[in-house]
């Protein structure tokens, strides 16, 4: 699948994770991935591993705006996790359950990534708050897609503070990003993701003109 955008996001467990939680603003996440959605919702494919916070806010936002998001988004699920699977799963048409390897959690969540990383053509990838496994996408992502516009949204806290080092190395420039104060999170996505508010919302990928211009609404 062409044009995607990957998103790695989660809401840090205080108790599994006290070095991510405390400097995450779940409120801030679940504004950043509302607004994800409705930027992309009917222009673009969002993919992301299924996550059990993660999964059920896309879908409660995608019946929110009332569009089919069937074609438009992609969920990836380990099939390690099989018997944890959130009821919200069976709602969205287009789920790849990839395999558990020797039932082993690391080598489990490795191969979701990698199947997601080498089925889909990337545009950009957003991280939101999140944990350790968010920096071991981001790492496998950059590998995968360099060059690819990468989105640590530092004004969610967790694990894109991490990530925001990471890349501070070789891009000093993102000490004063945007991304670390505006919390306008629809704004700054229509922005840093070049996707134009003008843009219709297509029912399918077939639908969708390839060229953008003629994407935008009639008369604009």
């Amino acid at each position: 699948m062409e044009n995607c955008i990957f998103l790695s996001a989660s809401v840090p467990d205080p108790i599994r994770a006290p070095e991510y939680s405390e400097s995450s603003n779940s409120v801030a996440i679940t504004s950043a991935v509302r607004a994800l959605v409705h930027v992309t919702l009917g222009r673009r494919v969002l993919v992301w591993g299924g996550h059990p916070a993660i999964t059920p806010m896309i879908k409660v936002v995608a019946e929110e705006m009332g569009v089919d998001y069937g074609d438009w988004v992609k969920l990836y699920q380990s099939s390690f996790f099989e018997d944890k699977f959130p009821e919200d799963n069976k709602k969205f048409k287009n789920v790849v359950y990839t395999e558990n390897i020797q039932n082993d959690l690391s080598k489990s969540l490795f191969r979701m990534r990698e199947c997601m990383f080498h089925e889909n053509k990337f545009n950009a990838a957003v991280f939101i708050g999140g944990m350790g496994g968010i920096v071991d996408e981001f790492n496998l992502f950059h590998k995968c897609h360099p060059g690819k516009n990468v989105l640590p949204v530092t004004s969610t806290g967790g694990a894109t503070l991490e990530i925001e080092k990471i890349l501070k190395k070789s891009n000093p420039e993102l000490l004063d990003s945007d991304l670390n104060f505006d919390m306008d999170y629809i704004r700054l996505f229509h922005r840093k993701l070049g996707i134009s508010p003008k843009e219709e919302r297509f029912t399918n990928l077939e639908s969708q003109p390839d060229d953008i211009q003629q994407r935008y609404w009639k008369g604009v």
